[in-house]
């Protein structure tokens, strides 16, 4: 990849895999949403016959977005007239997948479309690393797994596919600025798009206190796999040198840095931060039933869905390449065969935030 080369969050050549392989990040959401509710439940809300605005940060095909959304509306049910409308409004980047997502909201028994009548739907295709929503509109956000993919690729990883566990000095701190620059605009046009106690809830990947990123067996698995494919001559080293993940993991005090000295920042306040590891629920599944040709079989299908299309587009000829179905396919093989010989609980650490705006002072 190009230096300053733009990053899109992947969306796989097949968006309903991605949906049946996103179930582990779908199952993470279980904490997030008392937090979701609680925010719901806390919101001022507008007058009819102005809606009530919910932000979806980062949708992708919107699976991981249902069941919060329609926590959040049998909350507001609630605290207002049943035909108070609801306007869900769902972000990503201009070459998101939204027929699939449009797809999920039509036929996914979970949508919020076929459980309140009142709620209506809508997209935006700009990056949310921009202002992309009118100011003051938007009465509730939701952002999950999404602002770990960096806007940018600052640089290749000359020793590793994930910076976190590169030993270049130079490279991890270049990475390190563009999370900064990142979670400085993402927050500040989320400042501006928030009503007046409007609150966003975000949940991402993190890194603990010792700057543990985790999913090192998965790692170690990938880069395996991506070694045997060059020495049977399907990818060459230079087109391994151009695959990185483009994702980062932030510390505690990373979120806090932009809200410093005030606590505030375009009107925006954290009111919670919890940074935590969550279940790898394959591996409860594996301690359970001890199958471990599943277990390496989930895990390489979620990465596959998470982030093969990345590497795909490192081949010469793009994800267009005569060789991505065979490339894709073999790296998930050796993947699920490399976690399948040697099952590990994987550490997934990740980050639940509130983010309020509080009214400017008189």
């Amino acid at each position: 990849m190009p230096e300053s080369s733009i990053v899109v969050r992947p969306e796989p050549e097949d968006s309903g895999f991605y949906t049946a392989s996103s179930r582990l990040q779908a199952a993470g959401l279980t904490g997030a949403l008392a937090i979701f509710e609680e925010a719901a439940a806390l919101v001022p809300l507008p007058k009819p016959p102005q809606p009530i605005v919910i932000a979806d940060y980062g949708a992708s095909t919107a699976h991981n977005s249902l069941l919060p959304i329609c926590a959040a509306i049998d909350v507001l049910r609630k605290r207002t007239r049943h035909d108070h409308s609801t306007l869900v409004v769902h972000t990503d980047v201009p070459d998101n997948d939204f027929t699939a997502m449009w797809r999920t909201l039509a036929e996914d028994p979970d949508s919020y479309l076929a459980k309140d009548a009142a709620t209506f739907a809508s997209a935006v295709g700009r990056s949310f690393y921009a202002q992309i929503l009118p100011s003051s509109s938007v009465n509730l956000g939701w952002s999950s797994y999404a602002i770990q993919w960096l806007s940018k690729v600052p640089s290749p990883i000359p020793d590793h596919i994930q910076v976190a566990y590169s030993t270049d000095e130079d490279v991890r701190a270049k990475y390190a600025r563009q999370a900064a620059h990142d979670w400085h605009e993402f927050i500040a046009f989320r400042g501006r798009e928030l009503c007046p106690g409007g609150r966003l809830v975000v949940m991402t990947m993190a890194v603990d206190d010792d700057g543990e990123f985790g999913y090192r067996p998965m790692f170690a698995a990938l880069l395996d796999a991506l070694d045997e494919l060059q020495g049977a001559g399907l990818v060459t080293a230079e087109e391994i040198r151009r695959m990185c993940v483009p994702v980062v993991g932030r510390k505690a005090a990373d979120f806090f840095t932009p809200f410093a000295p005030s606590g505030r920042f375009e009107q925006l306040q954290i009111d919670h931060l919890e940074v935590f590891d969550a279940e790898d629920r394959f591996w409860s599944q594996y301690q359970s039933d001890k199958d471990e040709k599943t277990f390496g079989r989930q895990w390489a299908s979620f990465v596959r869905a998470s982030v093969f299309p990345t590497f795909a587009s490192a081949l010469d000829g793009g994800v267009a390449d005569a060789r991505t179905g065979q490339f894709l396919d073999q790296l998930e093989a050796g993947v699920a065969t490399r976690l399948a010989a040697s099952p590990e609980q994987m550490q997934i650490p990740l980050a639940h935030l509130v983010l309020i705006k509080r009214p400017k002072p008189r």
